[in-house]
């Protein structure tokens, strides 16, 4: 794979493979439980031990040693104050991912730092032309608008709906002509469509998510929950999408760690074992056990285990009103500080929705990014702050890897964390004279 890491660190190995226990047989209740505590907040910013504070000091010094990190410089007379690289949060994501083992989260740090150098990922997003941006949201998961009772967005993903005859229409879309900014990039073009995915999950949707109230605001969100649907698959349809799934499967494992909280696959045929066992293999053992393969009899149950029912899409039991391929349908909070990004209704709808393509949430604004015929669109709007609020709320981007693997690291209530760097420090926007134009559904 094009951005599978070089590193040695960030290799699985079968012999961790086979030890890796089946997800038909992990343990979905005790899973919720833990999640209703505060156990799954272990290793997490705010909530973390003494030894792993200082494996987190000690990961920053390798990383600035290397020039691949730089540290937070405070005011002083003559000095400017400057955020660090990359916050806490990030650094965090990277030694969860190797078990606090500094040296492995150094080699895959780097090798996702020097990959995403290589493919230009930051320009990529605010450039990616629009319609293409959306051709490709409507193959991979989707974000429902909704959260789950910690706050973490859900995504669902309905495989049915890629037959044989929408992914060789999406596969030639895809692959007519690659962005300008990226002509010379030895990536296929489909997949540089799904990097630009993941940065809108980690410079949207993590950020918005936030600065929402729940019930740890002292850490920032910096994974997303799925539900996975398979049902009315057969296994020829399984097989010729799997290297479809696997691009993501193998992408966020390389190069976006510990940003999935779980997977609840829904559906399944009897023959799933059989594809489980390709799955499982593109997954370190720590992902798969975060993997959970529910009977018709379980689906409610663990749902609703972790979320509302008013989050849950009514074909899976809830009360939410949203099917695959529409916008997100966002909860009340959500919707109070992005309003402003709906656009009118479609003909023959009555419900508005989200701008479509790249945007960028930073707290106090939201940046419209992406380029439509050719032009880029950019535009600046205010996000309304509550009342009694004396300064903006905060939410801080980055540069490179911050940004891209869970940049929003402060929420709207104090502890205020540490900034990072907007990851379109350099991107052209241009707030005084925004552009207005929108992409078409």
């Amino acid at each position: 794979m094009l951005w599978r890491t070089k590193s040695h660190h960030s290799e699985t190995s079968e012999q961790d493979l086979s030890r890796t226990t089946s997800a038909a047989k992990n343990d979905a209740a005790a899973s919720a439980s833990q999640a209703a505590g505060t156990a799954w907040l272990a290793g997490h910013l705010h909530h973390l031990t003494p030894e792993q504070e200082a494996k987190l000091e000690e990961f920053k010094k390798v990383c600035a040693e290397h020039k691949y990190y730089t540290p937070a410089v405070v005011a002083a007379d003559g000095v400017e104050a400057s955020p660090a690289s990359h916050g806490d949060a990030t650094m965090l994501r990277f030694l969860r991912a190797r078990r606090f083992d500094v040296e492995g989260a150094w080699g895959q740090f780097k090798d996702t730092e020097d990959w995403r150098k290589e493919n230009d990922i930051e320009d990529l997003y605010a450039n990616i032309a629009v319609d293409k941006y959306e051709a490709s949201r409507r193959m991979y998961p989707q974000w429902t608008g909704r959260r789950d009772r910690r706050g973490i967005p859900i995504y669902v993903f309905e495989i049915r709906h890629l037959n044989s005859k929408q992914m060789a229409a999406y596969n030639d879309t895809m692959n007519s002509a690659k962005p300008e900014t990226h002509k010379k990039s030895s990536v296929p073009p489909r997949l540089l469509t799904l990097f630009a995915l993941y940065e809108n999950l980690l410079n949207f949707v993590m950020p918005l998510c936030s600065a929402l109230p729940r019930p740890n605001p002292e850490t920032p969100i910096v994974s997303s929950t799925n539900i996975v649907d398979v049902s009315g698959v057969g296994l020829k349809q399984f097989w010729n999408l799997k290297s479809h799934m696997q691009d993501a499967s193998v992408l966020a494992t390389a190069h976006y760690p510990e940003t999935l909280d779980r997977i609840f696959i829904i559906g399944a045929p009897s023959f799933f074992p059989t594809v489980w066992s390709w799955i499982k293999r593109w997954f370190d053992p720590n992902t798969t056990s975060k993997i959970f393969i529910l009977s018709a009899a379980e689906v409610n149950s663990t749902l609703t285990s972790f979320m509302e029912p008013s989050s849950i899409p009514k074909q899976y039991g809830g009360e939410l009103e949203w099917q695959w391929g529409e916008m997100p349908n966002l909860d009340a909070p959500a919707h109070e500080l992005v309003h402003d990004l709906e656009q009118p209704a479609a003909d023959g709808s009555s419900k508005k929705e989200l701008l479509k393509g790249p945007v960028l949430f930073k707290g106090d604004t939201v940046e419209v990014l992406g380029t439509v015929d050719g032009t880029p669109r950019r535009k600046t709007i205010p996000v309304p702050q509550p009342q009694g609020s004396t300064q903006a709320t905060q939410v801080p981007a980055s540069t490179s890897t911050a940004q891209a693997n869970g940049g929003a690291e402060t929420t709207p209530n104090p502890p205020v964390v540490e900034d990072e760097k907007t990851v379109l420090d350099n991107a052209p926007v241009n707030a005084e004279e925004p552009q207005t134009t929108t992409a078409a559904a």
